[in-house]
């Protein structure tokens, strides 16, 4: 990226004149700045350029990972809180320090129980100390996000 600088307190361009009275016809000074985007986004919005349909939302959730009874999974110890931060109609897309295997069943939940569901590890990508991942609801969850 180029940005162009002159130094503080300097006449604009325009208003220059040289020796002779006329305008001066000279860019400023060039200089290369790095951008924030690449630095900044977060690991989750990568995985979720993979998924069309994603949507950012940030949602505080408890998740669990189950051992796939239904039983066991209603009862299930909570291993962390995470934010589900992109959605689609089907899946889910968070971060979490909890390892996860391709395959896995988790319960998701939020604070008032509205959002209490299943769902299936679709998709990891591991970072230093944390996992990204994807997770399909194993059963239709109706009108969870909705898209203008």
């Amino acid at each position: 990226m180029l940005f162009l600088t002159g130094k503080r307190g300097a006449q604009p361009l325009s208003s220059r004149v040289n020796d002779r009275g006329k305008g001066l016809n000279r860019l400023a000074h060039s200089a290369i700045a790095a951008g924030r985007t690449s630095q900044s986004a977060s690991p989750v919005a990568g995985l979720a350029s993979f998924f069309p349909d994603a949507t950012p939302v940030r949602i505080p959730v408890q998740l669990s990972v189950s051992s796939g009874g239904e039983e066991d999974s209603r009862s299930g110890n909570f291993t962390e809180s995470t934010v589900i931060e992109f959605g689609t109609p089907r899946e889910v897309l968070f971060c979490c320090s909890t390892p996860l295997e391709f395959a896995d069943v988790l319960r998701l939940r939020n604070s008032d129980g509205s959002l209490d569901v299943e769902a299936a590890v679709v998709a990891v990508q591991y970072h230093p100390g944390k996992a990204v991942v994807a997770a399909r609801f194993l059963r239709e969850v109706p009108n969870w996000i909705v898209k203008p």
